[in-house]
């Protein structure tokens, strides 16, 4: 590889630097540097990142190819500044087998545009009745360290209880889909005013709040570690807060959509709008983005779930639940946090790569940017304004739900370890 000189970033929006990179890692960092030959990119104005590391993806492959697939969702996420992303479970067949995450991760090191950790279910076929091979998982050539039934909860409090003690022998994580389903059967959107004067079922915080509850208790219990998977309300904040203060080992993802968007867009009936756990309400989209300014919160994570459009093209109750968010997440946080002064940038790379890295166990991935170092790295202009059009993203769907709004920031270079997956703003 030949060297590269990033010159004139702002490292982590602080101290304007020139970074020099040499193959696989970071040289050298400072001031007026220079490299006989480098590939010079003059980066004033702009931020340099850790390359962001997203813990809660779904690829897709296999089975749903229609909707993503390994490469196809690579590219999108190098395209949002990601070097790492952890593909969820739900595939067909369900990664609950060491040989479905072994064929994920070597798709994914196939693709070359970042890297892929496969998330390992936590029961068999997602069933929530028996504990999945996770031992068996963990010791698989793709290292599974973070389970998850996502998309479904693991209801059942003694099969969780096993899962957080068996994970617990290797330093693993449950992430939980919090959702109680019987508090949740038929809902279409969050339960509230909006879905009483629109006749659609309701999704009630409590649904999702119980189950937090319940699970730092069992995490405090055995001595374990548990992750809340796109926590959504006030209340889940709050729960999440007394369990940190009590030295439970939990930590909590918000998704950009739930930092941004509230149910009143539901009175569209667009189903682009329809998600899991459903938009809520402007006070907990509030409280969630002071709980990610507070550390309450301790990262954000896309839960990227493409849906082909005849899933989404098509009446509100039989339209598929999700929403892409890979190429714009990092847009999202920007205007929601760093533009409202919540966070400044060295914030945004502690929630979007040291954390989520720590969490995940992702090796070579959320580390500084200082002499030594894998050169993970993303190049965010932060002055840039565009108009978003799903036509132009590399994922194979375009169910986003921020078609024709301006948002702010563009990545304009991701690099996976010294190599350019992306070159002003256009995949490599």
């Amino acid at each position: 590889m030949s060297k590269i000189l990033i010159r004139g970033a702002q490292v982590l929006g602080g101290e304007v630097q020139d970074v020099l990179v040499d193959g696989e890692t970071i040289e050298q960092v400072g001031t007026d540097l220079s490299a006989e030959g480098a590939t010079v990119i003059e980066a004033r104005g702009q931020i340099l990142l850790p390359g962001l590391v997203d813990l809660h993806t779904h690829l897709r492959e296999p089975g749903r190819e229609d909707s993503e697939t390994v490469l196809t969702g690579t590219r999108a996420a190098a395209s949002g500044g990601y070097t790492a992303v952890f593909a969820m479970a739900n595939t067909h067949p369900v990664a609950d087998t060491a040989g479905v995450v072994e064929q994920v991760y070597r798709l994914g090191k196939e693709s070359g545009y970042c890297d892929v950790q496969p998330i390992g279910a936590v029961t068999v076929g997602l069933e929530g009745k028996k504990l999945a091979e996770l031992g068996a998982m963990h010791d698989s050539a793709a290292g599974v360290t973070v389970f998850s039934d996502d998309g479904k909860c693991v209801d059942d409090a003694v099969i969780m209880r096993r899962a957080l003690e068996y994970v617990k022998a290797f330093g693993g994580v449950v992430a939980q889909h919090a959702q109680e389903p019987r508090l949740t059967e038929g809902a279409q959107m969050n339960e509230g005013i909006v879905s009483a004067e629109l006749g659609l079922g309701g999704w009630p915080a409590v649904a999702e709040e119980s189950i937090i509850a319940r699970d730092v208790l069992l995490a405090e219990h055995v001595g374990s570690r548990v992750h809340i998977c796109h926590l959504s309300t006030a209340g889940s904040v709050e729960i999440v807060r007394w369990a940190k203060s009590r030295g439970i080992d939990v930590t909590a993802e918000v998704t950009p959509h739930h930092l941004l968007l509230t149910d009143e867009l539901v009175r569209t009936y667009d189903p682009v709008y329809k998600v899991n756990p459903p938009l809520r309400t402007e006070k907990d989209v509030l409280a969630l983005r002071e709980a990610l300014a507070d550390g309450t919160i301790d990262i954000v994570a896309t839960d990227h779930a493409p849906h082909p459009h005849e899933d989404k093209d098509c009446e509100w109750a039989a339209a598929a639940m999700g929403m892409v968010g890979l190429e714009t997440a990092l847009s999202v946080v920007q205007q929601t946090m760093v533009e409202t002064g919540l966070l400044d940038w060295a914030g945004v790379a502690d929630r979007m790569s040291f954390a989520p890295a720590r969490i995940g166990r992702a090796k070579g991935h959320g580390r500084p940017v200082s002499a030594g170092e894998p050169a993970n790295l993303t190049l965010v202009d932060p002055a840039y304004r565009g108009v978003v059009d799903p036509a132009d993203f590399a994922s194979r769907s375009r169910n986003t739900p921020y078609e024709g709004r301006e948002l702010p920031g563009r990545v304009t270079h991701t690099f996976l370890r010294g190599r350019a997956t992306v070159v002003d703003g256009k995949l490599a």
